[in-house]
Parts: C-alpha cells; structure tokens; sequence
C-alpha cells in the first residue's frame, strides 16, 4: 500500500519541469516519427507502417526504435 498522492502543483519547482520536459520531448518524437511514417513510402519502412505507429505510442523507446530500425536506407 502506498501514501497518499502528490498534486503535480506539491512537486518542486525542479520536479515539475523535469516531468514538463520529458513529456515535451515524448510529443516531439512521437510527432517526428508519425510525420516520418506518413510521409516515406512503405517500400522504405522495415515492416507494416500500422505496426511502427502503434509502437510510437511506446513511450521513448518506440519512437526511437523506430528511428533506429525501422526505416530502409534510401541507397539506390
């Protein structure tokens, strides 16, 4: 059993903008990887497009699987 739960506005003002930060930087790769996904051709993507969008939704860890395995080199 736990305690009682903090309010975001008990946190200290270095804990709130820690937590501010991380989600901003979750949104931004999550944004780039699903404009990316939209916008490259399913030839150039390691497995089915509708796969690497749900895993975007994998906090961090999907979005950059997905920019570190989940796209085909553009070499002609």
């Amino acid at each position: 059993m736990t305690g009682p739960s903090k309010k975001f506005s008990d946190l200290p003002p270095r804990s709130r903008a820690m937590i501010i930060v991380g989600a901003v930087a979750q949104f931004v790769l999550q944004g780039a990887a699903l404009r990316d996904l939209k916008r490259r051709p399913s030839a150039q993507v390691k497995g089915p497009k509708p796969l690497w969008v749900g895993l975007s939704f994998v906090n961090y860890l999907g979005p950059i699987a997905y920019f570190a395995v989940g796209r085909k080199g553009t070499e002609k």
